[in-house]
């Protein structure tokens, strides 16, 4: 356990030496995150709990990280939204879908039922967290819609992951 402590206590020196890093790095593990099948190769979410807790054993301010987070996230799905409004039936051929052609079908049905609402869950849930932006621009939702749910879900949901982890370090401080 001791070894575990004192790579926990170098990990917070770097972070903290190398503070300046903390938010372009936070904008960009959300952002690579967000962005539709990219995120299936992205490991972050791990990540982004660990800098919750980083940023305050090593004094970085969180609200940066916080809004850095928000922003990534936002614009990832931003992006991810663009493709699909873009592609719309041309996502079909596009691998997850090719593979497994339920995947589309269920969803819209999921789409449907929840509206700008599956947004905002599925936010949380990270295999869909990239997925519903897709398809909300394949399924048109109205661009307006589709980003109030974005930037409303986006501030959750790196409050979510940053917030608690956070709260623990201090806590244990």
């Amino acid at each position: 356990m001791a070894f575990f402590g004192s790579l926990l206590t170098e990990f917070v020196a770097f972070v903290h030496t190398h503070a300046d890093w903390a938010v372009p790095l936070a904008f960009l593990l959300a952002f690579l995150k967000s962005l539709a099948f990219v995120s299936l190769v992205v490991p972050s979410t791990l990540i982004m709990l660990a800098i919750g807790g980083l940023v305050s054993a090593s004094g970085v301010s969180l609200v940066p990280v916080w809004l850095a987070v928000s922003v990534g996230a936002a614009l990832g799905d931003w992006v991810s939204y663009a493709v699909g409004f873009r592609m719309k039936d041309r996502v079909r051929t596009m691998w997850p879908f090719s593979k497994r052609p339920t995947l589309l079908p269920r969803g819209e049905r999921f789409f449907q039922r929840w509206g700008a609402m599956s947004v905002v869950l599925c936010r949380f849930f990270s295999p869909l967290r990239a997925t519903v932006p897709l398809l909300c621009g394949v399924f048109e939702m109205p661009p307006v819609k589709f980003q109030i749910a974005n930037w409303c879900s986006a501030f959750l949901w790196a409050g979510a992951l940053l917030g608690p982890a956070k709260m623990l370090t201090d806590w244990l401080t």
